[in-house]
């Protein structure tokens, strides 16, 4: 991941360890602190996730605790659909759970595949909540 919120490359700058463990994260972990961080909606709550993102990656956590973590193949199919990942972004950590939820129950991969590109539409469309919650 090429991005990094100046906050938080200023934290790890100052915080060594941290940013060796940061280093070798892969992206897709790296991504999941920086959404994590940026979900929160108050600044003081994301200086709190900062530094306890440092403190995690010191001592050995490779990814945010209580944090829906977007499954690989939504992530892509959300990245394939500007309007869906727009959106996607202003979804609630509920909405998202949900979501998540919702493809991730699919008991086979057709289903599953049926349902990422259902949810992409829904979530293009506006929806907040997928169609079977």
């Amino acid at each position: 991941m090429k991005y990094e919120p100046a906050d938080l490359r200023k934290a790890l700058a100052a915080a060594p360890d941290a940013k060796a463990k940061w280093e070798d994260l892969t992206p897709v972990a790296r991504r999941d602190f920086v959404m994590w961080i940026d979900a929160a909606k108050q600044a003081e709550t994301r200086q709190r996730r900062i530094e306890r993102a440092c403190d995690m990656l010191v001592s050995g956590k490779r990814r945010p605790c209580c944090f829906s973590i977007v499954p690989l193949d939504l992530h892509n199919a959300l990245k394939a659909a500007p309007k869906a990942k727009a959106r996607w972004g202003d979804l609630t950590p509920d909405a998202k759970r949900d979501f998540i939820g919702w493809v991730e129950s699919a008991k086979q991969k057709e289903a599953r595949r049926r349902r990422i590109d259902h949810a992409c539409a829904m979530i293009a469309a506006g929806r907040r909540r997928p169609a079977s919650r």
